[in-house]
């Protein structure tokens, strides 16, 4: 669906509010349809990125990923 969107969790820490709030309204374009809503939709279009943001941060903070294995080279 939204290919463009880049994974957000990284194990060197959160993701940016910036990053949260561009994935967010990319992902609101594509289910709306509308790149930039008319004047009468533009209220329900920013909640509705607000709140997705919002999900996605609080999904990232609760997530518990184990840390990755290093292997070591063998030589």
């Amino acid at each position: 669906m939204c290919r463009s969107i880049k994974v957000l969790r990284q194990p060197d820490g959160g993701a940016t509010d910036q990053e949260l709030y561009e994935a967010a309204l990319q992902y609101v374009r594509k289910i709306s349809g509308f790149r930039t809503p008319a004047r009468v939709n533009q209220e329900a279009f920013d909640a509705a990125v607000a709140e997705i943001a919002a999900s996605s941060r609080t999904l990232l903070e609760r997530l518990h990923v184990p840390p990755r294995r290093t292997t070591a080279a063998s030589a």
